[in-house]
């Protein structure tokens, strides 16, 4: 089979991908990007952009039922239709990606929609409905697959109706209740949504505490608010067998404890099949969880690879940031030395419960096994003056730590009501390493939570 010559070859355009190929486009190359499933990849369609409209839908449930603490009485009858429309018609069109597919070819890349595997140095191969086409970069390709939810190998569980966060995210109704096996970022946001709508929701996490990846401090904070809005948290829970019938879902863990539901969430990780991908045919090990890239984002030679698949962070922020240095690389565009040099000392990453949980850099536990003399301090958003005024739905605290040798933060978590976007001030300060002093004698606007940050630095002392 004759190949198709071109400069650039972008297999996956999720968002990194997708700003990928029209930068190389704009930039006057030959570009064809490959996508199997929708371009714009799981953001737009069944992650950040559809979750968080749920889960802003949530949260005004959750402030409606707080009025009778602050401002009289609300009665509250929870309606998850106009979530699952708005979902349909502003978030997805109806998961379809026309649009994107339509400006994607704007920037003047043209699209392929099938599924590509790497054959040989430069050559890719690409499963179309029609049949196979053959592709040659002259240039560059670029690996961007993104990821697909990981079904843990559960007895009973294959071939079962369960949902992962695609049919979450798609369901037109709440169940009346609901198991989320796993405890990370998505199950949590997803059981506290699916709560607050009314479900009976049980979480069961194998590992000893929710947000394993965050600090412990998070984790608590978190059990602790969905044991309130009468969410079970099971910890150390590892499932041993799943049975489905007419009444749903019956999950039974290890230790003989089980727990039956309408409907089951699996949220237990994400990976990426790069047997499939073909990474062997460019000298990459197919067995592997991630794809190793160096500062440029460079894997192999005439292959870059971005976003989740590098193991850098499964965010849609990280992946346009190695979108950028990739491009740059690939044209030759670097302005001095140092410049489009990946770094990742201060990722910022948010899970969008209430509270918002957000974090940069390393956790305590992180620095410590990096060997770095460590100090910390915790600063609770309650007794802070925004978090006292605020009251009913306060609950947070701020958290950072300190290289104690250099006298910079190295990490900080901030959760709280707006924990997220308090966390910028945190990330601007462990990117740029400004020292712990310096931050000590900054002036933080009265009365706001971002002030619970320089309680918690006062405290290093």
């Amino acid at each position: 089979m004759a190949a198709e010559t071109v400069d650039v070859v972008v297999i996956g355009l999720g968002p990194g991908g997708e700003d990928a190929a029209a930068r190389l486009a704009e930039a006057g190359l030959s570009v064809v990007g490959v996508e199997a499933r929708l371009v714009g990849g799981e953001c737009p369609y069944w992650a950040c952009v559809p979750t968080k409209m749920m889960v802003r839908a949530a949260d005004a449930l959750a402030e409606g039922r707080r009025v009778g603490d602050l401002a009289g009485r609300a009665d509250l009858v929870p309606d998850f239709s106009p979530v699952a429309t708005r979902i349909r018609e502003e978030a997805t069109t109806g998961w379809d990606d026309a649009a994107a597919v339509e400006r994607l070819e704007r920037s003047g890349s043209r699209f392929l929609r099938g599924r590509a595997r790497l054959v040989a140095p430069g050559e890719v191969a690409v499963t179309t409905d029609d049949g196979e086409r053959r592709l040659t970069a002259r240039r560059a390709v670029v690996l961007n697959p993104g990821t697909e939810p990981t079904i843990p190998p559960v007895d009973g569980l294959p071939g079962t109706p369960y949902w992962t966060n695609r049919e979450a995210v798609s369901a037109t109704a709440v169940p009346d209740s609901l198991v989320v096996l796993g405890g990370g970022p998505v199950g949590c946001e997803l059981a506290q949504v699916f709560a607050r709508f009314g479900s009976r929701v049980t979480v069961l996490e194998s590992g000893p505490r929710l947000l394993g990846k965050d600090e412990p401090e998070a984790g608590a904070l978190l059990a602790e608010v969905f044991a309130e809005e009468g969410i079970t948290v099971r910890t150390d829970a590892r499932a041993l067998r799943v049975r489905h019938g007419g009444d749903g879902f019956t999950v039974e863990l290890e230790d003989g404890e089980s727990f039956g539901a309408e409907q089951l969430l699996v949220a237990a990780g994400r990976g990426t099949d790069l047997e499939a991908l073909g990474v062997a045919a460019v000298g990459l090990d197919a067995e592997a969880r991630t794809v190793p890239v160096d500062e440029r984002m460079r894997a192999a030679d005439g292959v870059w690879a971005i976003g989740d698949v590098t193991g850098k962070g499964a965010f849609t922020h990280v992946s346009l940031y190695q979108a950028r240095i990739a491009v740059a690389d690939i044209l030759g565009d670097h302005e001095q030395d140092g410049d489009y040099r990946a770094d990742y000392r201060a990722v910022p990453r948010v899970t969008f419960t209430d509270p918002e949980v957000g974090a940069v850099g390393l956790t305590e536990d992180q620095a410590r096994d990096q060997g770095l003399s460590v100090r910390t301090a915790v600063t609770e958003v309650p007794s802070a003056a925004r978090g006292w005024i605020h009251k009913s739905g306060n609950a947070g605290f701020v958290k950072v730590v300190e290289d104690a040798d250099r006298g910079v933060l190295v990490g900080a978590a901030s959760a709280g009501p707006g924990g997220g976007e308090v966390l910028g001030a945190l990330a601007v300060a462990v990117h740029g390493a400004v020292p712990t002093a310096q931050l000590k004698q900054m002036m933080y606007a009265y009365p706001t939570f971002h002030r619970a940050i320089e309680a918690a630095l006062t405290k290093l002392e």
